[in-house]
């Protein structure tokens, strides 16, 4: 009997529940000194017929990505082919290619927690899209004039308390011409924070060279300035601030040694060739950017885009993987329209190779996931709030350089991490 299913099963065609029963007759007596059937460590049904796997879905990783997998270093030279070619990889292996080189460079449980604080409301004279703080737009939103510099204090200090690390101040302004007093008590806003032990970072619309090189004398340790979209579809969104006019500000910050943040919105009626073309933008910079946030368009009634229906879900997905593969060095930010993402689809996300978050009370005028939602969150997932020291002073040579030769591997540097937060030993 077992002979005869022995060579019933080995035609491809065979199926069903007793493909278990063969399995285990066809054994009988294979190892010496055992007079019984051999037990298996587990035993799998066939119900319906196996359908090869073709080779090619096997097979490594090969082209641009293959060569993104290897990077040594960050790279400035990408074409927008090449970042095409990666965003239109088959999904599941682009995240999966996204985290495996996400690990490479990063610690994959690390995650920057950065608080956000709206300094100055409305009244903004720009005309972009999607704002509910440009003046041009019936939205609701009451202009303020800047807040005072121990309440913004106060805010980072709360921030603090709560596992941020990075505190970020925005006020809703085109440019810093003329605002010499504003300045000035936003110096004094960096210069609390950072005597907090707070990472600080702004956003004030266009700055010279002159204005960046007096908030890093503050002690600034990043300065956002969102490119928003590719440079194609971008007059489709805002008339009243060029696209160049953006990366001369970004220009500034650079040269002032300050860090630069920019990134993008998805959701503005782009496609998908757009956020190739916002990746190559940051991408071809003369240095990659510290941190590229995702924002996903959260709709504001009153604005042109208030009734835009949600970017899908798997251009954010693409986008994230893209970007950790294109930059491999820089924080990626799962940032504005979070809140409303399920925990799992912020978990691909993370395993994509996103590393930071906005979390606290509110984002500029939008919902912001909480505190202790996060906190709980990343209990459940094995996540943890990233030190400060792993996005400033240890950081600067590996956005430079891209990781030592001689870095401790993500197993070791994670187990080093752990033992720090045990106090048992102290990383340098």
């Amino acid at each position: 009997m077992a002979g005869k299913i022995a060579a019933k099963i080995s035609d491809p065609g065979v199926v069903g529940p007793m493909a278990v029963t063969a399995l285990s007759l066809t054994r009988k007596n294979d190892a010496p000194g055992h007079g019984g059937v051999t037990r298996r460590p587990f035993s799998t049904v066939q119900d319906v017929p196996v359908i090869p796997t073709p080779a090619s879905s096997s097979a490594a990783p090969s082209g641009v990505l293959h060569d993104a997998l290897n990077a040594a270093k960050p790279r400035t030279n990408w074409t927008k082919d090449e970042i095409a070619e990666i965003y239109n990889t088959p999904l599941m292996e682009l995240a999966f290619s996204a985290g495996t080189l996400h690990r490479r460079f990063h610690n994959p449980a690390a995650i920057q927690m950065c608080t956000l604080m709206n300094i100055k409301t409305g009244g903004c004279s720009e005309d972009c899209s999607y704002c509910a703080q440009s003046s041009r737009y019936q939205t609701g939103l009451k202009a303020t004039k800047l807040s005072p510099v121990d309440e913004v204090l106060q805010a980072a200090k709360v921030a603090k308390d709560n596992g941020s690390t990075r505190f970020c101040m925005g006020a809703a302004w085109r440019d810093m011409r003329g605002r010499k007093t504003n300045l000035a008590n936003i110096k004094k806003m960096v210069e609390g924070v950072r005597a907090l032990g707070l990472e600080s970072c702004v956003t004030l619309g266009m700055i010279d060279g002159a204005q960046a090189r007096e908030l890093r004398d503050a002690g600034l340790t990043a300065y956002n300035h969102n490119v928003d979209t590719s440079r194609e579809h971008y007059p489709n969104v805002i008339t009243t601030r060029s696209y160049d006019e953006r990366l001369a500000t970004i220009g500034n910050v650079a040269d002032a040694g300050i860090h630069v943040c920019t990134g993008g919105i998805l959701g503005l009626g782009e496609k998908a060739a757009d956020h190739v073309g916002l990746i190559h933008t940051v991408a071809t910079l003369d240095r990659h950017p510290e941190s590229f946030p995702v924002n996903a368009l959260v709709p504001i009634k009153g604005t042109p885009l208030g009734d835009t229906p949600p970017v899908p879900f798997d251009a954010v997905l693409r986008t994230i993987a893209t970007a950790r593969l294109v930059l491999p060095t820089t924080i990626v930010r799962l940032a504005a329209g979070r809140n409303v993402l399920p925990e799992e689809k912020q978990m691909l996300c993370f395993m994509a190779g996103a590393n930071a978050v906005f979390t606290g009370e509110k984002m500029l005028t939008t919902a912001c996931t909480g505190w202790e939602e996060d906190k709980a969150m990343f209990e459940r997932w094995g996540l943890r709030p990233m030190a400060s020291h792993e996005t400033m002073g240890s950081r600067t040579e590996m956005l430079r350089n891209g990781p030592s030769e001689n870095a401790p591997s993500v197993n070791a540097a994670i187990g080093a991490s752990r033992a720090k937060e045990e106090g048992q030993v102290s990383m340098s």
